[in-house]
């Protein structure tokens, strides 16, 4: 054994090979942590100090090759002073350079996942082979960073500059057969050949039948493009990536212009200017805000493996309702593989939704991501049905009537007289107690709430909503079922809208009280898209439906009266009583077009003006921050309140909850890590400007305690 530690071994294969395996104990996968980049180390330095090796391989001894940097640990590096991280980045970046100036060859055998460092790692090598089943690629712009392990010096010297910006830009897992293409590895071979083909290779350079060197040479010289060539490459890519990226995600343009300005040099000042950059893009709030969104998902999911261990099996699923919203679900559980029961007393009603769940499943066909043979399958698994004939076999039952609540519980209280005792029991109500709902069953304790957001195959968030009386079977099999449709479940405790609609209707109520008092509706929309919000207050009512929220508005109005109640009739209200329901009947806040694909284009009409001056009564002027400020504190305070109830157990399920269910812009991180990003006394010290508007406005006594006390939600 050459060298042996807990992350590392080294050991001599044959004629002078040795294998540098990665193998992190007591971990499922390998990862760069402090642990594996110290042995590392040690090592490389325990190959340059050894003359018996003739040649290098770089294995991993799991199933993945190495998933990148341990973002968990390196999260609290990016807090050092500038200067300390920047000195730290330089430190790994001189192990994968000693490793890369071996004065033997290298090759990586890539048997599966590379992502991040763990490709970069790979890229320090002279040769790599790649199993077929592999993926690899460069991640870190999803993060708000750029590769710093020499990613963006090494790759556009590899495969040239335009396909490096593709593959740093994007972020994307890449096959091996893209890869193999691009020239990013050397060859692809079946998973039980790579070792013997990385043998072969290292066999053959070794021999001199191939120049390791030469192959080697062109990553430590400057990049070979001539000034006209690095113009037209690098300006026409900054243009074209920034109008992709969007104006809040600065990352993948930072990484085009390293690559430029490092272009002109040598291996090891480009290295310099990929680390000066990337400190200054981990210390940015985006950069914080997308690093905490990737830590928050890996908590949600670890919360919801959890619950496998109480989940019931669902082998057959019904949907009650069989509107676009039936069809919908029918849909996603159909095509992830759980047949399912589409029930509805009118045929047309039927109709309409397998004709929903055709047309998307026919969508992913002309997009190429489902062959004809797998939409027959899933489209047989979607069985209509006018009667309760086959409910006995049941084992989960999503109730998605119409928003009223005697309905809902006359619907529920018949099916649970068709089902069998054990059959678990659904409603995805978006504002109606779960409780209230459960007073007309026999078994409430197999009942819960399972939230879906419309459209259902694009939205990921499933709210899974405990009742009173709903036990951790119920739970745990609802959850279950949720992650099989490929969805995001996220747990909460019983209220009028749950979180994400609690959460979502004092922002509408800021978006009343400016209209109310003579601030344009089609301004506000574009100063919150300008905030990062995928879509304006005006035209999320739109699409929402105005008799919805309408609705929705009075059951949280009954819920919470001190905070939702309006005291004065609003733009909803004036827009509701003139049958303006927005995208369903062409007629909002906006009118709607169709445009060459079919989609509803909104258009501005100057009558909304004239059906909402009734509901105008002051005419203020607003500064664009005074805007943002009083539609954002409102949402951000009742987030706040969710948390300190209980309706949602940790701030990480709050912020992603948001995220994933009404789109609150990923770059901020969630309402709480806005708050937290503005400083905790900072945020309280801005809505108690507007605390004359009343108590929409009013921060928590705890709240104020955690600003007095500098604390803050993600420590």
């Amino acid at each position: 054994m050459i060298y042996e530690g807990k992350a590392i071994t080294v050991k001599a294969l044959e004629n002078g090979i040795a294998e540098l395996k990665f193998d992190l104990a007591g971990e499922s996968v390998n990862k760069f942590n402090r642990l594996t980049l110290n042995e590392l180390r040690q090592a490389v330095d325990a190959l340059k100090a050894d003359s018996s090796v003739k040649a290098v391989i770089l294995s991993s001894g799991k199933e993945v090759f190495l998933v990148g940097a341990d973002i968990t640990e390196f999260v609290d590096s990016f807090r050092m002073p500038d200067e300390e991280l920047l000195a730290a980045n330089l430190e790994i970046n001189r192990i994968f350079s000693d490793l890369e100036d071996l004065s033997v060859p290298t090759i990586s055998a890539i048997n599966g996942i590379a992502l991040g460092g763990g490709l970069e790692i790979c890229l320090a090598t002279d040769f790599r082979i790649m199993s077929e089943t592999a993926k690899v690629g460069l991640p870190e712009v999803k993060l708000g960073i750029y590769p710093g392990f020499g990613g963006t010096v090494r790759l556009p010297r590899l495969i040239g500059s335009d396909n490096a910006i593709e593959w740093i830009a994007s972020g994307k897992e890449n096959s091996a057969a893209d890869a193999l293409k691009v020239g990013v590895v050397d060859a692809v071979v079946a998973p039980n050949k790579l070792l013997d083909a990385a043998l072969d290779l290292a066999k053959r350079a070794i021999a001199g039948e191939l120049d390791y060197l030469a192959r080697r040479q062109p990553k430590l010289e400057k990049l070979k493009l001539n000034p006209i060539e690095s113009m037209m490459a690098f300006e026409s890519a900054k243009g074209y990536v920034a109008g992709q990226a969007g104006p809040h995600y600065p990352a993948p343009v930072e990484a085009i212009k390293t690559i430029q300005k490092a272009a002109n040099f040598g291996r090891d000042k480009a290295l310099e200017v990929e680390a000066k950059g990337f400190v200054k893009l981990a210390k940015t709030t985006v950069s914080q805000s997308l690093i905490g969104l990737f830590l928050n998902d890996q908590l949600l999911k670890k919360k919801s493996k959890g619950y496998d261990r109480d989940a019931g099996e669902v082998k057959l699923a019904s949907v009650l309702g069989a509107g676009i919203m039936g069809g919908g679900i029918a849909y996603q559980s159909a095509l992830k593989g759980t047949p399912i029961l589409l029930k509805d007393i009118r045929e047309e009603a039927i109709e309409l939704g397998l004709g929903e769940a055709s047309k998307l499943l026919n969508k992913r066909v002309e997009k190429g991501r489902l062959e004809p043979v797998k939409m027959a399958e899933a489209l047989n698994r979607i069985r209509p049905t006018l009667s309760y004939g086959d409910f006995k076999s049941v084992d989960i039952v999503v109730e998605a009537v119409v928003e009223n609540p005697k309905i809902k519980q006359s619907v529920l209280a018949e099916v649970e007289s068709q089902v069998n005792e054990n059959a678990i029991l659904t409603s995805n109500t978006s504002t109606i107690s779960i409780s209230l709902l459960a007073q007309a069953l026999k078994r409430p304790e197999n009942f819960c709430g399972m939230h879906f957001f419309n459209p259902v195959h694009m939205m990921p968030l499933v709210e899974v909503i405990r009742g009173e009386k709903t036990s951790e079977k119920t739970i745990a099999t609802t959850v279950a079922y949720a992650k099989k449709m490929g969805k995001n479940p996220i747990v909460v405790n019983d209220c009028p809208g749950f979180l994400v609609n609690r959460v979502l209707f004092p922002y509408f109520g800021g978006f009343a009280s400016l209209v109310g008092q003579g601030a344009d509706f089609q301004r506000i929309d574009k100063l919150m898209e300008r905030f990062g919000w995928p879509m304006g207050p005006a035209y999320l009512m739109d699409v929402v439906g105005m008799d919805t929220a309408h609705h929705a508005r009075d059951v949280m109005a009954e819920g919470f009266p001190d905070r939702m109640k309006e005291t004065r009739k609003t733009a909803v209200d004036a827009l509701y009583e003139a049958q303006r329901l927005g995208q369903k009947n062409g007629q909002g806040f906006y009118v709607y077009e169709t445009d060459k694909r079919g989609k509803p284009k909104k258009v501005a009409d100057t009558q909304t003006y004239k059906l909402l001056e009734p509901v105008v009564h002051e005419q203020r002027e607003f500064t664009d921050e005074e805007i943002v400020e009083r539609m954002m504190i409102p949402l951000c305070l009742e987030t706040v309140r969710c948390l300190e109830d209980g309706i949602v157990e940790t701030a990480a399920e709050a912020d992603m909850g948001l995220i994933y269910g009404i789109g609150f812009p990923p770059f901020r991180g969630g309402a709480l890590r806005y708050i937290d990003t503005l400083g905790v006394a900072e945020f309280v010290a801005m809505a108690d400007k507007y605390a004359d508007l009343g108590p929409l406005y009013h921060p928590t006594e705890k709240l104020r305690e955690m600003a007095r006390t500098g604390q803050s939600f993600f420590g």
